[in-house]
């Protein structure tokens, strides 16, 4: 049986992979891990920076495989200010659209663009970057925030204190639960619902489209609350508070929940319409 391609990298340097690429596992410490998917050419790597220990690169199977031996995908939070693993890289990885993603950091950022594959980011203390993406994606992170625009399918995002923020989201379920991490939701028009929001101590902003078709139930203990929404009402300005009704025809659903967190559901402005003769 023939042995799978194998990199060790000590220098910056560019890689062409002319063998498929399907799936990608990426494992970092710290530094910058870029990940884009695209429509032409062959998956390639481009390492500008590196120190420590070598980056390994392995491709089987199909499976890119970005990392180092001895940091495992199970074992990310073990890395957290661990003594005596200086290493850091900066990397660029380009990779077909369909490729499913799994990508782990300890203190890196990341930043993940044009995918349609599943994809799965998990990470500690780094910040993570989502945009254009057209699959499910998976997200945890111990404080590290995610914001993510222009997301196509479902949004599963669990965090300690890391904050949330989704702009121009386009249509899949979002599910996400922090204990302090705030959270930011806009919806972009013509999306219906499917909101599950839980954090103890965060604030949850919502920004919905005018015509939005949902039935909301938002629960905060002992924060305030700001509607822009007619149709939906407070049970009472004092102790716990519960805001609640349907907008539009319903179908949507908006689940809120909070302890001590303000919650605020804003109004999306309309679309501006082009002038005349003009083209936006």
């Amino acid at each position: 049986m023939p042995t799978p391609p194998e990199w060790s990298l000590t220098a910056p340097q560019k890689l062409t992979f002319e063998e498929p690429v399907t799936a990608l596992n990426v494992r970092l410490v710290k530094g910058t891990l870029n990940i884009v998917g695209t429509d032409s050419g062959p998956a390639r790597l481009e390492l500008t920076a590196v120190s420590g220990p070598p980056l390994r690169v392995t491709l089987e199977s199909g499976l890119l495989t970005v990392g180092y031996e001895d940091l495992p995908w199970r074992g990310l939070l073990s890395w957290l200010d661990r003594p005596g693993r200086r290493r850091s890289v900066t990397v660029t990885l380009t990779v077909p659209t369909a490729t499913r993603v799994e990508a782990g950091v300890v203190a890196a950022s990341a930043v993940v663009s044009g995918v349609t594959g599943a994809t799965d980011v998990r990470g500690v203390t780094g910040d993570v970057t989502l945009v254009g993406l057209g699959g499910p994606v998976r997200a945890e992170s111990v404080a590290g925030a995610l914001e993510a625009q222009s997301l196509a399918g479902d949004l599963r995002f669990n965090s300690v204190s890391g904050d949330l923020t989704l702009v121009e989201g386009r249509g899949g379920a979002v599910r996400a639960e922090t204990v302090n991490g705030s959270m930011v939701i806009d919806l972009a028009e013509g999306t219906r619902p499917a909101l599950d929001l839980t954090t103890v101590s965060g604030d949850v902003a919502l920004r919905l489209p005018e015509a939005t078709d949902a039935d909301v139930e938002a629960t905060t203990a002992t924060g305030p609350v700001s509607c822009a929404f007619a149709p939906l009402s407070v049970n009472s300005p004092w102790g716990p508070k519960r805001l609640s009704g349907r907008l539009g025809a319903g179908g949507g659903r908006i689940k809120i929940s909070t302890i001590s967190g303000a919650l605020a559901l804003l109004r999306r402005p309309e679309a501006a319409e082009a002038p005349e003769g003009k083209v936006l």
